[in-house]
Order: C-alpha cells, then structure tokens, then sequence
C-alpha cells in the first residue's frame, strides 16, 4: 500500500518537508510504499474555473498538476503538511487543492482513501488548528477518510520543526494512525 505526502511549502527543505520526511520514513519502516510531492520544486497554477474539466477528463492547464493527479490517485492514503500562512495554508497548496476538481468531477478518484494533515506554524497558536481544519474539508469533500494523531486533528507543530518535541510527537502519532487504518483495511 502506498501513501502519498504533499509539502505544500514553496520553501525548499523547510519545516513542512521535513516534517513529510520524517513522517515517510516511519511509513517506510512500516513497509508502505511512499512517494513525495513537493511543491517547493513544483508549479501549479491556480484554478481558473473554466470548466473543461467538467467533460473531459483533463484540465485545461498545462503545469505540473499532471504528474500529480496520477500519484494521488495512486496512493492507499494522503498525508499533508503546510505552513500556516496568514490564519491558513499556502497558496501553493490551496491551487493544488482547487485543481482536484478534476479528481472528484470523474469518479471520485480519492474517495476511500485515508487522510492525514499536518500544520506548521509560527508560535504555539498560530493558526495550526485552522489549517488543518481546512485541510479536514478538503479531504472530507473528495470523499477520504479522515484520521487524526488519536488525539486530537492531526499534527499541530511549532517552527522550527526540530525543537519542537510536543508537536513533533502529534506529527508522528498522525502517520502511525494513518499506518494503522492502512494496515486494518489490509488485513
């Protein structure tokens, strides 16, 4: 089984990618299969609502969201981090998100796969809970399975990542949870 994890930090080998490195080889020592989507080393338009998507089975714009709706659709589970920018989640994330409209509109593609979301922010309260919440939403709009750190949302992490044992222990409780679901629905 395989789990997908998006960065979707525009900042290269930051917090949110390390978080999805860490969090990918504790997946790895589980024996799933993971892939990394890092959209600090992608370009993704936003979406412009033009509705091509709606009949055919592609989106109007030529970027690197193509490479990524193959291995979204791909992966048993999702697993996303995002800095907290101003209250949310990047800009570079939310136009992924938008774009998945191609997703859902043909079959629903991620329904039924698990869920997982992880947040970086500023200071202990910045924000990090809204993030996740609205990464929650677009997880529960495809369909997925949405699954927290068994304690809370899912990973609520304090830049820099690294000193932050207390959120560091929800990241890693989210992706042992998500390991958890996958290895259930396996059995």
């Amino acid at each position: 089984m395989k789990i997908a994890g998006i960065s979707g930090s525009p900042r290269k080998n930051q917090n949110s990618e390390k978080l999805i490195e860490m969090t990918l080889a504790i997946a790895e020592g589980r024996d799933f299969e993971t892939d990394r989507i890092f959209l600090s080393e992608r370009t993704i338009a936003p979406c412009t609502a033009c509705d091509v998507c709606k009949d055919a089975k592609r989106c109007a714009i030529d970027d690197d969201m193509t490479r990524i709706y193959p291995a979204l659709e791909d992966a048993d589970a999702i697993l996303v981090a995002s800095p907290v920018y101003f209250g949310c989640m990047s800009a570079q994330l939310k136009a992924l998100f938008d774009r998945t409209r191609l997703s859902r509109r043909h079959g629903f593609a991620l329904s039924g796969k698990i869920g997982g979301a992880i947040a970086v922010g500023g200071s202990r309260n910045g924000g990090q809970e809204k993030t996740v919440q609205a990464i929650h939403d677009w997880m529960h709009i495809h369909g997925m399975i949405v699954v927290g750190d068994n304690n809370h949302f899912g990973g609520i992490v304090h830049a820099p990542v690294e000193s932050d044992e207390i959120g560091m222990q929800t990241a890693l409780d989210t992706i042992n949870k998500i390991c958890d679901v996958l290895e259930m629905i396996r059995r």
